[in-house]
């Protein structure tokens, strides 16, 4: 006879039917088992899921309470002292730039995002009507995204690889615009060609508006426009971008940024230093994150991967540059699925600053014994040779929804200050 239970009400020597919700809210790879373990309890009792169906007919059923005895009257007591009154914690402010930990600075950089969506928006359909873009519109975003990424030089970036959306044009605007003030700093650029490096990571495929195309019909992802169509999307926004007024180095990146280093890219083929500084990043930035997004109904992509995937790109991208933004991002951005000594999977979900080889990760599954394990965070770089990673996942036994879906749990968890 099966029996449907609140998680809270499992008990020792119950048979496990079934549990109701997604398997990445419980630690359990098997659905149907019988509970031995006081520690396997406490997780099935503690696991965010909707409910447990137990067969009392292969295992214990649940227990009946005693009835309540009549509540006693409670003693009186002393009325206790005014509560002492305290200041209200002062707001946090946007735009400041003290150091917080990535953890922290995850929160206000989803608030970043979600404030800058409108006015990305809005600058990319303005364009698509043949309105000019005003440099004053976009300045905001530029210096919220730039006040986090001195507060915390990873949590915006990871943010943007662990989204779940389909407006690619507004989410990549977002990330290169990122990417481009990470790798200024890296660089050691100044504040104002920083801050311009961030506007134009936010500008160079605003082309992209004034193709003739209706990019809705694809979830905005104008990856699968067809070449010849798509690389008119340069001169369309280095043109846009002039008439608009923006500096002419600014303008620049949107026509030069599928230049290569080695003279294959378009539509100027030039070569090395005839590239601008700029346009150089751009490339390197734009390459980075449409690798790492997933196209539309595909399969999660893995940062870790696109990076070595892109050091293998001979030629494409100025070395020194390149280096650099590797040093920004880590070895292993976060987001990236790695596997430990331990025969343990983990996500990346910190960098650390003095070694980008050894991030912070959170376990969530032992190739051992195939099973889902509690979640433990690790600092490889300061937890003294107890672990390491040993290579990228191999996630091939999992479905595409559920590592997305476990990319933005494990996202989440991470923002829980440690």
């Amino acid at each position: 006879m099966l029996k449907r239970i609140n998680p809270s009400q499992a008990e020792l020597g119950m048979f496990i039917h079934k549990l109701e919700g997604s398997w990445l809210k419980h630690p359990f790879w098997k659905t149907r088992f019988v509970i031995t373990d006081p520690d396997k309890l406490a997780d099935l009792r503690d696991a965010d899921i909707d409910a447990v169906v137990i067969d009392v007919a292969k295992g214990r059923d649940v227990m009946v309470p005693p009835p309540r005895e009549a509540a006693q009257p409670a003693p009186r007591r002393p009325a206790p002292p005014p509560a002492r009154k305290f200041a209200p914690p002062a707001p946090f402010n946007p735009r400041s730039t003290a150091p917080l930990t990535t953890a922290r600075e995850f929160g206000h950089a989803t608030g970043i995002a979600a404030q800058s969506r409108k006015i990305v928006n809005k600058v990319f359909l303005e364009a698509r009507l043949g309105k000019t873009v005003r440099a004053e519109a976009i300045e905001p975003v530029i210096e919220d995204i730039f006040a986090s990424i001195q507060r915390n030089p990873h949590a915006f970036n990871g943010l943007m690889r662990c989204k779940r959306d389909n407006e690619f044009v507004y989410r990549h605007a977002l990330a290169c615009s990122a990417l481009m003030i990470s790798l200024g700093r890296q660089l050691k650029l100044n504040p104002g060609e920083i801050r311009d490096a961030g506007l134009a990571g936010m500008l160079f495929d605003v082309g992209v508006s004034h193709l003739p195309v209706d990019l809705a019909e694809s979830g905005s992802d104008f990856r699968a426009l067809p070449a010849d169509l798509f690389n008119q999307h340069c001169q369309l926004g280095h043109d846009f971008l002039v008439a608009s007024g923006l500096p002419a180095h600014i303008a620049a990146v949107a026509l030069q940024h599928h230049e290569h280093n080695d003279g294959t890219g378009y539509p100027g083929q030039l070569i090395g230093g005839d590239i601008p500084l700029l346009s150089r990043m751009a490339a390197i930035c734009d390459a980075y994150d449409q690798l790492a997004s997933a196209s539309n109904g595909g399969a999660p992509v893995d940062p870790g991967w696109v990076i070595q995937r892109m050091a293998d790109m001979t030629g494409r991208f100025d070395p020194a540059i390149f280096a650099a933004f590797v040093q920004c991002i880590g070895t292993f951005p976060i987001g990236t699925f790695v596997e430990l000594r331990s025969q343990r999977l983990a996500m990346v979900v910190d960098q650390d600053q003095a070694d980008f080889a050894r991030p912070t990760v959170r376990t969530f599954f032992s190739l051992a014994t195939g099973e889902r394990v509690r979640a433990e965070t690790i600092d490889l770089a300061n937890c003294f040779g107890a672990d390491e990673i040993v290579g990228l996942a191999d996630l091939s036994r999992f479905e595409p929804e559920d590592v997305v879906e476990l990319r933005q749990r494990m996202l989440v968890l991470a923002m829980k200050p440690r």
